[in-house]
C-alpha cells in the first residue's frame, strides 16, 4: 500500500472500524509518513508493535507539546492545566508529576477501593431488569468511572454530571472551539476546588492529594494540572474499555459462556479484550526532538510522531491471527496502556472497574443480548480514543 494522500485516520470508515486501514498502512510500512488534519500537515504515524515499544521508550521523541507549538502559529485557546499536564511533558518534570500520582493507584490502594467500585456498580444496575433494554454506556460504562475518579478527586455529586459532559468533549475531534471550551470549564472548576483545599486543609480524597503534590514539590497550578489530568484520563479511556469488552464477548458468543460460566477467568480476559479493541487506538502528541531511525525508517527533528497502540495490538508479527478474539492467548504484550516511563499509572483501577462490571453483567445477566444485533454500532468519530456512544442491550 503506498502512502495515503488524505488523512487516514479522518476518514469515516476508519471511525467505524480502523483495523483495515491500520492493516494497510503496516503491509505498506510499519511507520510512515502520512497527512494529518488539514493545510499540508504531515506525521509519522507507528502501526507495528515492535516499533511501537521502541518509539515509546524512544528519550528523541518529546511529548512537550507547549515545546513544540512555542514557535508555531495556533489558534487553539486551551485551559493551561489541560495544555500542560504530566501526559505533555518530558522529564525531570514528567517525573515530579508521576512520583505523586503513581503511589494513588498501587495495587493496596486499588484494592481497598474494589468494596465501594462494587457498590456503585450495584447502585447503577439495581434497577435493571431481565427483559428490558438498557444503553450499557449511558447506564454503566459512563457514571461507573466518572463516579470512581470524582470520589477520588472529592467532587461534589452535584457537579458530577456536568464536568464528565465537559470532559467527553475534549475528545471531540470534529470541533475544536469545542474542546478548548470544555477544557476551560474542567480547568476553571478544578482550580477553585483545589484553591478551596489548600486554604481549608482537612481530610477526604482531595485535601489528600493537595498534601501529596505539597510534599512532592508541585505548586498549584501543578496540582490543578494534575488533578485535571486524572478526572479525563481515569474515566473516559475506562468508558470505552467496559463498552468495547461487552460488544467483543457479545459478538463471540462462546467467549461470552466461556465467561460467563466461569467468571474467575475474568481479570485473565482483560489483557486480550484490551488488545483486541483499545480504548486508546493513537496515543496522545509527540514530536522528534533530533533526526531518529525506528523501525529502520529515518525520522528527521521537529516532526509529529503518532503511536498507534489499536494498531500494534493488531499487528500479526507479535499477535498471531490478530484479527480473532482468543480467550487463550497470551496477550499480556498489548500497549493499550502505553510502555515505557509515560504507560498509564491508572490502569490497575481501569482494570478493577472493568471487572467488576464484566462480573456483574456476566452473572446477574447471563443471557443478555445485543438489542440489534444487525445494526453497526455507532463509534464516537476521534482518532485518540475508540469507543462507543451507545450500546443498546436487551438484559435477560
Amino acid at each position: 500500500m503506498s502512502a495515503p494522500r488524505q488523512d487516514p485516520l479522518r476518514d469515516p470508515r476508519f471511525f467505524a472500524d480502523p483495523y483495515p486501514t491500520y492493516a494497510g498502512l503496516r503491509a505498506g510500512c510499519p511507520v510512515q509518513r502520512v497527512p494529518t488534519g488539514s493545510g499540508g500537515h504531515h506525521s509519522y504515524l507507528i502501526t507495528g508493535h515492535a516499533e511501537a515499544r521502541e518509539a515509546f521508550t524512544d528519550p528523541g521523541l518529546s511529548k512537550d507539546t507547549v515545546r513544540f507549538f512555542a514557535d508555531k502559529p495556533s489558534q487553539r485557546d486551551l485551559h493551561p492545566a489541560l495544555a500542560r499536564n504530566m501526559l505533555a511533558s518530558d522529564p525531570p518534570e514528567h517525573t515530579r508529576h508521576r512520583r505523586v500520582a503513581t503511589p494513588l493507584f498501587t495495587t493496596g490502594r486499588v484494592r481497598r477501593l474494589r468494596p465501594f467500585i462494587t457498590r456503585v456498580v450495584d447502585d447503577l444496575t439495581a434497577a435493571w431488569r431481565p427483559g428490558t433494554e438498557v444503553d450499557l454506556v449511558a447506564e454503566l460504562a459512563v457514571p461507573l468511572p466518572v463516579t470512581v475518579v470524582c470520589e477520588l478527586l472529592g467532587v461534589p455529586e452535584a457537579d458530577r454530571a456536568t464536568l464528565a459532559a465537559h470532559s467527553h468533549d475534549l475528545f471531540d475531534a470534529t470541533d475544536t472551539a469545542r474542546v478548548d471550551a470544555a477544557s476551560h470549564h474542567i480547568g476553571d472548576y478544578l482550580t477553585h476546588l483545589v484553591d478551596a483545599a489548600r486554604a481549608t486543609p482537612g481530610e477526604g480524597p482531595l485535601p489528600s492529594l493537595v498534601r501529596d503534590c505539597a510534599e512532592g514539590g508541585l505548586d498549584r497550578d501543578e496540582t490543578v494540572s494534575l488533578a485535571a489530568l486524572l478526572l479525563v484520563a481515569g474515566h473516559e479511556t475506562t468508558t470505552h474499555l467496559i463498552g468495547n469488552a461487552v460488544l467483543a464477548l457479545l459478538r463471540h458468543p462462546e467467549a461470552f459462556d466461556r465467561l460467563r460460566r466461569d467468571p474467575e477467568l475474568i481479570p485473565g480476559a482483560l489483557d486480550e479484550l484490551l488488545r483486541y479493541d483499545s480504548p486508546v487506538s493513537v496515543a496522545t502528541f509527540r514530536h522528534s526532538t533530533r533526526d531518529l531511525r525506528i523501525g529502520g525508517v529515518d525520522i528527521p527533528a521537529g516532526h509529529p510522531v503518532l503511536i498507534a497502540p489499536g494498531a500494534a495490538n493488531r499487528d500479526p508479527a507479535a499477535f498471531p491471527d490478530p484479527d480473532r478474539l482468543d480467550l487463550d492467548r497470551d496477550a499480556t504484550a498489548h500497549l493499550s496502556f502505553g510502555h515505557g516511563i509515560h504507560r498509564c499509572p491508572g490502569a490497575p483501577l481501569a482494570r478493577a472497574e472493568a471487572e467488576i462490571a464484566l462480573h456483574t453483567l456476566l452473572t446477574r445477566f447471563p443471557n443478555t443480548h445485543l438489542t440489534t444485533p444487525t445494526t453497526p454500532p455507532p463509534w464516537r468519530r476521534t482518532r485518540l480514543t475508540r469507543g462507543l456512544t451507545t450500546l443498546p442491550l436487551t438484559l435477560a
